[in-house]
């Protein structure tokens, strides 16, 4: 009873009371086993021990849990040579435990930990990129635009007070204003089409390469070669797509996956759907995977729904805002 007391202590406190009811639990174990032969308690301290976080109290309290429990077992044998001598199998079993299973804890809790923060890090590191890419963008959509809407403005201005005392150079400034427009439109679709895009056909090839790999069959509903969708949503939807099918590679042990993508005249949709054991609410998988892809459908005012049963479907509508027309950017 107050072995499994500390024990129950042990998992409640913090700081220092951690390491005080942890030691008083090793007392316990060497007096059990000294008394009454129950060295087998010291495997349940063993595992608590491997949840030690601090490196160092985990190492003191590992190196004195060995030696009391080793020393306690040697002078058992003295006490009651018989009767140890009958448990030496399972006084071997016993040693053994409480020489890996706190190492193994320990170690698993760890690559937990360092785990969680490798995907904290791509989530800062993914939010850093697109604040960069934003501002990247305003940058060249300022230097590109500001200086020509402002002459354009200037210049209709100018146009409009000159259309009546002096027709002809009210044409003229129509003429400039015109030109300019042509050059600002000139250099709006030189930006767009120097920007790092991500053709969604070439990460269709990528997914069902990926799939077959995991062994996921794999279906494709629409052309994708039909699709007239402006370079910024293409790029979106080709990494929510790639996001998308690497959580269900990694977590959905599904068997078949349906990716289907429509266009109309207003959106676009793109549906991943797989047939898996759907979302772990406690796993983390919801918040770390589609955290990402609903900020990159945010910023153009795109959506994502989710349903859970059976397996998991997302749905992606993204508004298509530009406007297309013979391949031009308006």
């Amino acid at each position: 009873m107050l072995y499994f007391l500390s024990y129950y202590f042990s998992y409640h406190s913090k700081n220092g009371l951690v390491y005080m009811w942890v030691s008083f639990g090793m007392a316990l174990n060497i007096l059990m086993t000294l008394f009454y032969g129950y060295v087998y308690l010291s495997i349940f301290t063993s595992f608590f021990i491997g949840n030690i976080k601090n490196t160092v109290g985990f190492y003191i309290m590992y190196g004195l849990h060995i030696g009391f429990t080793i020393v306690s077992i040697a002078v058992g044998y003295f006490i009651e040579l018989e009767s140890f001598l009958n448990q030496t199998p399972f006084i071997i079993i016993t040693v053994v435990g409480v020489v890996i299973l706190p190492i193994a804890i320990y170690s698993r809790n760890k690559q937990e930990n360092l785990e969680g923060e490798l995907e904290s890090a791509k989530e800062r590191i993914a939010e850093l990129i697109i604040h960069e890419e934003r501002q990247r963008i305003a940058r060249d959509l300022h230097d590109t635009l500001g200086q020509k809407l402002s002459m354009i403005g200037l210049k209709s201005d100018l146009a409009s007070r000159l259309v009546e005392k002096n027709p002809k150079a009210a044409i003229q400034e129509i003429q400039e204003i015109r030109h300019t427009a042509r050059i600002a439109l000139k250099e709006v679709r030189e930006l767009v089409s120097n920007m790092k895009a991500v053709k969604l056909s070439e990460e269709c090839i990528r997914v069902e390469q990926l799939l077959k790999a995991a062994g996921i069959s794999y279906q494709l509903i629409g052309n994708i070669h039909q699709l007239k969708i402006p370079v910024l949503v293409e790029n979106v939807l080709s990494m929510c797509l790639k996001e998308a099918v690497t959580n269900i590679v990694k977590h959905s042990g599904a068997k078949h996956c349906i990716i289907e993508i429509q266009q109309n005249q207003n959106e676009v949709m793109l549906m991943i759907q797989d047939d898996g054991k759907g979302i772990n609410e406690n796993s983390g998988i919801e918040g770390n995977g589609l955290k990402g892809m609903r900020e990159r459908l945010e910023f153009i005012n795109g959506t994502l729904t989710i349903e859970k049963n059976p397996g998991v479907k997302l749905t992606i509508t993204i508004p298509l805002t530009i406007t297309h027309q013979g391949g031009n950017v308006i």
